[in-house]
């Protein structure tokens, strides 16, 4: 008896209907992702740049740290700027100051499921829209390398969370005046924002949902995971909101806080 002739899982397998066409749909289907492969690179593009390049990362008149140099621990960072001490030595221009956390936070988005969608139909086009074929002629799924290390999202958040936090601080030590003492600005307001925001993104994860809610049998039994579980269901709905806006305002802090560290505008201040 013969062996059974194998089939490939691809949209092209002898298993699937053959149209020839790679679509019958009729509209703009290649816009959406068209539009999110643009929007990722400007991020990805501008976020490089700017964490590697070691200028107006910091203004020490009022304690602005940009996010991209967060935690700065290196003998390499500006004066001021290590609120958590000076850990190693100088570092190579290849390596980026906040060489603690930035693997972790592209680890975390990289695996994030929104993200997921988003590079997956505009990056790779497996598929890019519904009804449109992929070029791809297998499926294998999140099985192997390197799309099995997706499986490793819940680690990331746990360290993004780690991560939030010293953004936090760094958020309460920017209240700080140019004589000393409490002050507050416009960059206080846009950095508050931007901590706020990214609070919300990484708690309304999907990681975070199991965690408060994950393998409860009975809600009733445990009403105070179950409120938490709520309240993160609630944020889950606008994830794929989140996940945008706080790549633009990681950009707006970095890009304002680069203006004022540079000398190029002033900061507007309302207290001190």
């Amino acid at each position: 008896m013969s062996a059974p002739a194998r089939t490939t899982t691809g949209v092209r397998s002898p298993v699937r209907a053959a149209i020839a066409a790679r679509t019958l749909r009729t509209d703009a289907w290649w816009r959406p992702p068209l539009l999110t492969a643009l929007g990722l690179t400007v991020f990805v593009v501008y976020a490089t740049v700017r964490s590697f390049v070691r200028t107006a990362y910091w203004v020490d008149r009022y304690h602005y740290l940009t996010p991209f140099y967060s935690p700065c621990v290196s003998a390499s960072c500006a004066p001021g700027s290590t609120h958590f001490g000076v850990w190693v030595g100088e570092l190579p221009m290849w390596i980026p100051l906040a060489f603690l956390s930035l693997p972790f936070l592209l680890g975390f988005r990289l695996t994030c499921y929104y993200y997921r969608k988003a590079y997956y139909r505009s990056v790779w086009m497996a598929p890019p829209a519904c009804a449109v074929a992929e070029p791809h002629s297998r499926y294998t799924g999140e099985t192997r390398l390197p799309l099995i290390v997706q499986n490793s999202h819940r680690y990331f958040f746990y360290v993004a969370l780690i991560v939030s936090a010293i953004n936090t601080y760094d958020a309460v030590l920017a209240f700080h005046g140019p004589a000393g003492g409490f002050g507050f600005g416009l960059g206080n307001v846009i950095i508050v924002a931007n901590v706020i925001l990214l609070w919300a993104y990484t708690v309304s994860c999907h990681s975070c949902r199991h965690a408060t809610g994950g393998r409860l049998k009975h809600f009733s039994a445990h009403p105070v995971r179950y409120r938490m579980w709520t309240w993160v269901s609630r944020l889950n709905t606008r994830h794929m909101q989140l996940a945008w806006i706080t790549l633009g305002t990681l950009m707006l802090t970095d890009f304002y806080i680069m203006l004022v560290a540079s000398g190029t505008i002033s900061d507007l201040r309302f207290v001190n």
